[in-house]
């Protein structure tokens, strides 16, 4: 799959929110369908008094079977939902401090910094909140930001979080906050995405263009949307199932949680198609917005936790790639795809696929027989390793670059299989691959 092809097609802007960038002047149309009612037109010899509209206006509940002040159902369910979780909420703010640029200054002299604002949630009673990776990012996206805090509703006081783990490539965060009342931590029950059906109700709460504690809710749009998300090692996402929303979703929403009718987080929301953002630079909901399914981060959340505020990365089997190009930072993994086909034929390379340089001892990839290569073959602004095995599928589906092994690879767990298709010799074999516990470490 080409993810610079779906990233450069679909604008998918990250939600976190730069302060300096705050918009407060974008612009959001709401359709409300209602059941249709008979109406009177009002021909131009007719006088209508003001009396005579008052009466009509206090009416109009009536006109429709309902008492003044009535809330249908629908209504009562969101109130009911926001009103119970939305304590569990966290404003999340993050600065990062700048070296100075002065020439004649001292080494770590700080200069101006860069600030920023998210969202994200309790998630259990030790104040532990869940977010996105690119909320509390530091400055180029890599590593966390100098100083992280956070608020809850209702109080005018941010406490500091600090860092419990990090996961760039899931675009997930753990942070706990430090010195926050226990009774102002209020976890949000987590719900099973892999429920969800297409139509229920969706709820995102966040601080969209940081207008904190706000709510807005749609449906569920698409329950398995196929996008990129996090960072991996080349700065692309990462190709993942998402959730897609219709319930507006800003700049200022990244790490907040979509919640379902029955206040359980169905997902996280990170990312938005804003088509309007290619032209402006600020991303704009649009009615397309995407949420991390709640059981990628369920699944993940244990690692988090225990990841003593370091990184923690997908599973691995215990390979390296054996086609490598020269990039502007160095030299960077790439699939057959990218080869002339020439270059391919001489060295009996199929088409696609991702070819197996190195296998490593002790992994799951040795385990299973996996090959690496034999010799390596240079040209001109890169070099393949031949000899060996190329992967063409896992798990049945197509295979042309490590982003490619890394979607498949991404929700699997100790214990899971993956099934390579792969190439040895001009011939294609079925190999499993079993991860065990080194696969996450």
């Amino acid at each position: 799959m080409n993810i610079k092809g779906i990233a450069t097609a679909l604008l998918l802007g990250s939600l976190a929110l730069g302060l300096a960038a705050c918009d407060t002047g974008s612009q959001q149309t709401t359709t409300t369908q209602t059941t249709p009612v008979e109406t009177t037109a009002v021909t131009p010899d007719t006088a209508v008094t003001g009396d005579q509209s008052a009466t009509d206006a206090t009416a109009a509940p009536a006109a429709l079977g309902l008492e003044a002040g009535t809330k249908l159902q629908y209504e009562q369910n969101t109130i009911a939902v926001v009103d119970r979780f939305e304590p569990g909420l966290v404003y999340i703010n993050t600065e990062q401090q700048a070296a100075a640029q002065n020439p004649f200054g001292m080494m770590g002299e700080e200069g101006q910094g860069q600030s920023g604002v998210g969202s994200g949630f309790f998630v259990n009673d030790a104040g532990d909140i869940l977010t996105n990776y690119h909320v509390v990012a530091g400055e180029g996206g890599s590593g966390a930001a100098s100083r992280i805090t956070i608020r809850v509703i209702n109080q005018d006081t941010a406490v500091e979080a600090k860092v419990i783990g990090l996961a760039p490539q899931y675009d997930l965060a753990l942070i706990r906050a430090e010195g926050l009342d226990p009774s102002l931590i209020r976890p949000i029950p987590l719900g099973d995405s892999d429920q969800l059906q297409v139509g229920q109700k969706a709820i995102a709460m966040g601080a969209p263009f940081g207008l904190d504690f706000s709510v807005s809710q749609g449906i569920v749009s698409s329950t398995a949307r196929q996008i990129p998300i996090g960072f991996s090692g080349g700065g692309e996402g990462i190709t993942q199932k998402a959730i897609q929303t219709d319930a507006a979703i800003n700049p200022g929403n990244s790490g907040g949680p979509l919640l379902n009718s029955a206040g359980e987080v169905i997902g996280i929301n990170t990312q938005i198609l804003s088509p309007s953002g290619q032209s402006s630079g600020v991303g704009q909901s649009a009615g397309v917005g995407f949420a991390i399914p709640i059981n990628a981060a369920k699944n993940l959340l244990p690692r988090l936790q225990a990841a003593e505020g370091n990184v923690i990365t997908l599973p691995q089997i215990g390979i390296t790639v054996g086609l490598v190009v020269q990039g502007p930072q160095g030299q960077v993994p790439v699939g057959l795809g990218l080869l002339n086909g020439q270059g391919k034929q001489e060295q009996n390379l199929p088409e696609t696929g991702l070819v197996v340089g190195q296998v490593q001892p002790g992994t799951p990839a040795a385990a299973a027989g996996l090959q690496g290569g034999t010799r390596t073959e240079e040209f001109q602004g890169g070099a393949v390793s031949v000899g060996g095995d190329v992967i063409v599928a896992a798990d049945g589906k197509p295979v042309d670059g490590l982003e490619d092994l890394q979607a498949i690879l991404i929700n699997k767990t100790e214990g899971d299989t993956v099934t390579l298709t792969v190439v040895r010799n001009g011939e294609e074999r079925e190999v499993p691959v079993t991860l065990d516990a080194a696969s996450f470490q």
